[in-house]
């Protein structure tokens, strides 16, 4: 008689505590092939549970059951981009349609309930050795582990709706430790000064340079990351009271936030007037935004130490630099708590990533005993 059964993972409870693991619904298929799917965790996941286990149960013993097994990895994409992928930030969009089309070209898959721990072993090791994007380079180690996060939440959702009998594992990458990169000071200002080689955007009643120093003053004391700057709209701006919000659609937190501004930045938006429904109105393409940012930092004399293998052109910042100066120059000014609000991080360990650590390593540094190296004089005798 076909059977289905209710049940929690025992490693997962072992890793969580048995009130968070998940319970599962477990089963054999007509063709004798195991099946599980998984309903979350309690009270919910477990009354989910055991309504799934008599669906199961009723389909298998009337000869009804359709497996799953057979859903194209097509159809399934179809499916997550409508149900799942449509709600997401554009920016995280973007990110996860990049990982779905790598993943299609190197491993071509045809089922989605054929994908196992092999596949994406597969995948990470003949990934690793394409071509970066500088030439010369292989691609960085961060950004293969970027696209296995992706196809890990994606393939989660895969096994949640049925389609893969088990999910598979995931090995990440090893990422070599770097020291974080942000704005220094003493940049910052060289930068802003040279504003003026600015030429886009163009059509705005106020010059280049006072959009670009509006942007920048901005991002580097709120700490907010670029596609937020970009899309702060004029309404949302109160000079008066010297707050801004940031809308839920525009920030990773997925929520509204009103945040002061500093009179300084506040000064610098008054400098911003204008019809556009942005503060920032930029009409080209985001690759032209990076290239007046880099041509601002070469006429500022900025050239930035690069170890990697590839032939070079700039050395310059990035624009989450400015957000990593922040963190780094407000940390020991700020609690990590408020540190953490005002840069909208779920998880203080994220926080922490932003946070110039060789400060406190400089602190510790300076207050180590020091050894007494002054030649020490010789011992008077009894007899002198």
């Amino acid at each position: 008689m076909s059977k289905a059964w209710v049940y929690q993972g025992v490693h997962q409870v072992e890793k969580v505590g048995k009130a968070k693991a998940s319970y599962y619904v477990g089963w054999f298929d007509p063709e004798g092939r195991k099946r599980c799917q998984s309903c979350g965790p309690g009270a919910a996941g477990r009354n989910a549970a055991y309504k799934l286990r008599e669906k199961r149960q009723a389909e298998l013993l009337s000869g009804t059951y359709q497996s799953n097994s057979k859903k194209t990895w097509e159809e399934f994409r179809q499916e997550y981009e409508a149900k799942i992928a449509e709600g997401m930030l554009a920016s995280t969009r973007r990110l996860v349609l990049e990982a779905l089309e790598q993943f299609e070209r190197v491993i071509n898959p045809k089922r989605i309930g054929a994908i196992k721990t092999q596949t994406i072993d597969e995948y990470r090791s003949n990934r690793r050795g394409d071509r970066g994007k500088k030439k010369g380079d292989k691609i960085s180690p961060a950004t293969v582990n970027r696209e296995l996060r992706h196809l890990r939440a994606i393939l989660r959702k895969a096994f949640k709706w049925g389609y893969l009998p088990t999910m598979p594992d995931f090995q990440f990458e090893k990422e070599p430790r770097k020291l974080p990169r942000y704005v220094a000071p003493g940049h910052f200002a060289a930068i802003y000064n040279a504003c003026g080689v600015a030429k886009k955007p163009t059509g705005l009643p106020y010059p280049p340079a006072d959009w670009w120093r509006g942007l920048l003053i901005t991002g580097y004391m709120t700490g907010w990351r670029i596609s937020e700057l970009l899309a702060l709209r004029r309404d949302d701006v109160d000079l008066d009271e010297g707050t801004a919000i940031t809308r839920w659609q525009d920030n990773k937190g997925k929520r509204d936030e009103r945040v002061k501004l500093h009179p300084v930045v506040v000064e610098h938006l008054r400098r911003l007037p204008g019809f556009d429904l942005s503060i920032f109105p930029w009409k080209d393409s985001r690759l032209l935004l990076h290239e007046q940012f880099a041509m601002i930092q070469e006429a500022a004399g900025i050239k930035l130490p690069c170890r990697g293998n590839h032939e070079h052109t700039r050395y310059c910042y990035g624009f989450h630099d400015l957000r990593r100066a922040f963190a780094s120059m407000n940390t020991e000014k700020l609690t990590p708590d408020t540190l953490q609000l005002l840069m909208r991080h779920k998880s203080y360990l994220t926080t922490q990533r932003y946070i110039n650590m060789f400060r406190q390593v400089d602190a510790a540094v300076e207050a180590l005993y020091v050894p007494d190296l002054t030649p020490a004089k010789p011992a008077i005798s009894a007899q002198g």
